[in-house]
């Protein structure tokens, strides 16, 4: 078996609309394609035995054991691998549970499909599943468990903390979208101007100041105790002789901690004599040269949590520790603890794995103890000196048991030292009464303070304390999303794309869009490119200045990594026609639609499909969609626009010269199309649909009809604006035509555009695409024999597998096909055949170059206008 590629999908996808990230691994079974399951001896024996848990992979069959009765009956390998790849992700603790393997029109090559929750996890299942395979269909021994360690692994290297976590599961139950920005914790939530940002439990509205000051222990812990808040007695030291001092003052027991230490590190607790103090200064100094020694004060550790200055969670924290039972030693008695259900790798659950350290064993050696001691039976070892749950530490929630007083004053802690998110540590007997009577105390207030413990205590209620922060970010009635519109289909997208834009910023919104030529924030281009996938259209909505998306989707895009937004307000589908098809498993009309109807599904409920009346694929969805639909033709008697018509649907047709929307049976007429620049005077039919579309989508955003009309009416073609979009340029004796038509439907498009162009001599600049179809690329060599009076034909510069002779062949061919005797020649350079071409000219000759890359042969053309202009201005 051999996997050909591996592809991690990101956003809504072929496969799933609702499941974002999938991983799509295209194999080759080679000759384990003619080995199904039940001709493997021995196959579901050692598949149970290794992985025995996947008993409870109910399959097809809908019961519990239904994937093994599939293996016994005899299933396709790619199908396995599938299962496999989910249940050592679930083994890992990452249960994610869908899955899909479908053969390709390839015989023995699959596309195995199945969720993930960590991209490099999600390969690393893929992987290793194959492997899994091929070892249990040779009978080789395979390490399981050394797979899902690495899984592990893998998974806490990339995942979210619990904290970041928690914020982004409750946006996302909001339908908040969100990106990771980088590989740390650092999200942004929402789009464009509306978006947030935060890292861990620091957010976007976190004074910096403040985190200075909580990061200052001694400043906070003055401008605590000035504000009449209790706070343990002590001083500042960095040398034995002053922390001699402070003893001397104070009394024992103490605390040593860094003044800028963080989650405990470097802190000495209930230290009783000079020389542990000494060593307690020592460990410190290793985090901070300035160490705080404060007064040991008695008690049990608590968190209260603040978030906006409103007490949202307490709870009381307990190091790791161990209880003895007079029998097993401290290292057994851990084994045991570890083996509790709740305990895991890092954060997969509730409680971590207590593991012994450093920390462990200075523990062990004031008690005089080793990992061999046998505690007495009932006696509390404890094998941590902080209350951390990531070193095996546990949480009982007390939100509920907190005084009155005790709430006023830890929101009173938040609005002194200034911070949004807010954890504050306090030692006392118990949080019921006032601290003022129990003689507790705050040691600490942290900014960035861990969720987990709140989350999932141990004991008690969880306390949801990530909605208080979404709350914060998103009060009630700010927006989080900004408009998108997203624009698919086979051609017309990038003018439609620009229209739409154009009218956009026209109406005051500062616009973002995507195009097959750059990226464009306003009129600036700010990348230069083919940038209709996912990553250019995240570009947009991560600029903070955007306003509003209008993004360009190809299919391209979506079949790589899925569509780069969650959903849009409106999607508009021009049409669906042949182009790339036999590529990445696309061999049809049916296929490619299934590609595109992906933007449509992604439509927000309550939104708008937009769809070409005129296109018989495009219709054949109508029936699907599950948002609302409008739709747009050339023809106001179009079936399919009198029928909805009936119905009092709104339509955009062209009728009468004009562009026109019906609601019903009333017409609310925008523009003649005469008057459109991009129109070409109303004989370019293309760009009248391309019109329609885009006025269709900007009505039903709500832009008013004399606002689309004067942006229509400005919307001027050119070269910097519209490349490669029917772009004419005008000579003195000949005019030359540059377009991006590369396609059947497009050479139609340009052939329908030329029977209104008055020209004796008609000139045709053509290549055939490598990787098209040998029938399209005769079909557009029949096309252009049709409209042409003689052709150049040019050689692309990427061939993409294919030689010159045989693309040219093709072209050939369909041009001999096309019915018309039309003389050619061959010119393999593009700057050559243009200006062959141009030296052909004669008085009102019309050249037309057509190709998928436009900026060279526009660079030329312009250059030649540039000298004719001087040379005109030199014979003045």
């Amino acid at each position: 078996m051999k996997i050909e590629k591996i592809q991690i999908l990101k956003g809504p996808n072929i496969w799933s609309i609702r499941r974002k990230k999938l991983i799509q691994m295209r194999l080759d079974l080679e000759e384990v394609e003619h080995l199904p399951t039940n001709k493997i001896e021995g196959f579901r024996e050692r598949l149970e035995k290794l992985i025995p848990s996947l008993i409870t992979h109910r399959c097809s069959e809908g019961v519990e054991g239904g994937f093994f009765q599939r293996v016994v009956m005899g299933t396709w390998m790619g199908h396995v691998i599938e299962h496999i790849a989910l249940e050592i992700q679930t083994l890992a603790g990452m249960d994610t549970g869908f899955g899909r393997t479908r053969e390709t029109k390839s015989p023995g090559i699959y596309n195995v499909v199945f969720s993930y929750l960590e991209e490099n996890s999600g390969v690393y299942a893929a992987e290793q599943s194959v492997e899994i395979a091929a070892c249990l269909i040779e009978g080789r021994h395979y390490d399981i468990d050394a797979c899902i360690q690495e899984l592990r692994e893998i998974r806490e290297r990339e995942r979210l903390g619990p904290s970041t976590g928690s914020i982004v599961e409750e946006a996302a139950a909001r339908k908040i979208p969100w990106i990771r920005l980088g590989r740390n914790s650092l999200v942004q939530l929402g789009y464009g101007v509306n978006q947030q940002r935060f890292q861990a439990t620091i957010t976007g509205k976190t004074s910096s100041i403040a985190v200075d000051i909580a990061c200052n222990k001694e400043l906070t812990k003055k401008m605590l105790d000035e504000a009449a808040i209790p706070v343990p007695s002590g001083d500042l030291v960095s040398e034995p002789e002053e922390l001699e001092k402070v003893i001397r003052k104070i009394g024992y027991p103490i605390v040593l901690k860094p003044l800028d230490g963080n989650h405990g590190k470097g802190s000495s607790i209930n230290v009783n004599d000079m020389e542990s103090a000494i060593i307690g200064l020592q460990h410190a100094q290793a985090y901070s040269r300035r160490v705080i020694v404060e007064k040991y004060i008695t008690g049990y550790d608590f968190r209260v949590l603040v978030i906006n200055h409103k007490m949202v969670a307490a709870a009381r924290r307990v190091p790791a520790h161990i209880v003895g039972d007079g029998e097993m030693n401290i290292q057994q008695l851990i084994d045991k603890e570890n083996l509790d259900p709740r305990r895991g790798y890092g954060h997969e659950n509730v409680l971590t794995e207590i593991l012994v350290d450093k920390d462990t064993n200075e523990l062990l050696e004031k008690l005089n103890y080793t990992l061999e001691t046998i505690p007495h039976k009932g006696e509390i070892v404890y094998l941590k000196s902080t209350a951390n749950l990531s070193t095996g530490g546990t949480s009982i929630d007390v939100t509920d048991m907190i005084h009155p007083e005790n709430v006023t004053m830890c929101e009173r802690i938040s609005k002194i030292v200034g911070l949004d998110v807010c954890g504050i540590d306090i030692m006392a007997e118990n949080l019921t009464q006032p601290l003022k009577e129990s003689g507790g105390a705050i040691l600490e207030v942290n900014a960035a303070p861990g969720f987990r413990m709140h989350l999932a205590p141990s004991e008690g209620l969880p306390r949801n304390v990530a909605a208080p922060v979404v709350d914060m970010l998103y009060p009630q009635g700010k927006p989080c999303r900004i408009p998108i519109i997203a624009v698919t289909g086979t051609n017309g997208k990038t003018t439609t794309t620009r229209l739409i834009a154009h009218i956009v910023k026209n109406n005051g919104y500062r616009v973002g869009f995507t195009t097959s030529d750059g990226i464009y924030i306003q009129n600036t281009m700010l990348t230069k490119g083919d940038t209709t996938g996912p990553i250019s259209a995240e570009f947009v909505l991560k600029d903070p200045t955007v306003e509003f998306a209008v993004l360009e989707t190809a299919r391209g895009g979506i079949l790589r990594s899925g569509l780069g937004f969650s959903s849009c307000d409106i999607g508009v589908l021009t049409n669906i026609k042949e182009d790339h098809l036999g590529l990445n498993d696309i061999h049809n009309l049916k296929d490619l639609t299934r590609v595109k109807r992906v933007v449509l599904d992604s439509v927000r409920k309550g939104g708008w499909s937009v769809l070409n009346a005129d296109d018989d694929y495009s219709m054949r969805l109508m029936p699907d969609i599950e948002s609302k639909v409008a739709i747009f033709s050339l023809d106001e008697n179009n079936p399919h626009i009198t029928k909805l018509a009936k119905e009092g649907k709104v339509t955009c047709v062209y009728e009468d010269g004009f562009i026109t929307i019906k609601k019903g049976d009333w017409k609310i007429r925008i523009v003649k199309a005469i008057n459109v620049p991009i129109t070409m005077e109303g004989k370019a039919r293309f760009m009248i649909s391309n019109v329609l579309a885009a006025s269709l989508a900007a009505y039903l955003q709500g832009f008013a009809i004399e606002d689309i009309a004067n942006s229509l009416r400005t919307f001027i073609p050119s070269p910097a604006l519209t490349p490669g979009r029917l772009n004419v340029f005008r000579f003195k004796k000949f005019k030359v035509l540059i377009d991006f038509a590369h396609n059947p439907a497009g050479y139609e498009a340009i052939e329908d555009y030329l029977k209104n162009v008055d020209s004796p001599k008609k000139i045709g600049i053509i290549s055939g695409v490598g990787d098209r179809r040998d029938g399209d690329i005769r079909e557009c060599g029949k096309i252009a024999g049709r409209m042409f009076d003689h052709i150049i034909i040019r050689n692309e510069k990427h061939l993409r597998g294919r030689t010159e002779d045989e693309i040219n062949g093709l072209v050939i061919d369909g041009m001999q096909s096309s019915g018309k005797d039309v003389s050619y020649e061959i010119i393999p350079k593009e700057i050559d055949a243009l200006k062959h071409a141009m030296s052909l000219a004669e008085e009102n000759t019309f050249i037309t170059a057509l190709s998928d890359v436009i900026s060279n042969a526009i660079d030329l053309v312009q250059e030649y206008q540039h000298k004719e202009i001087l040379e005109e201005g030199t014979t003045l």
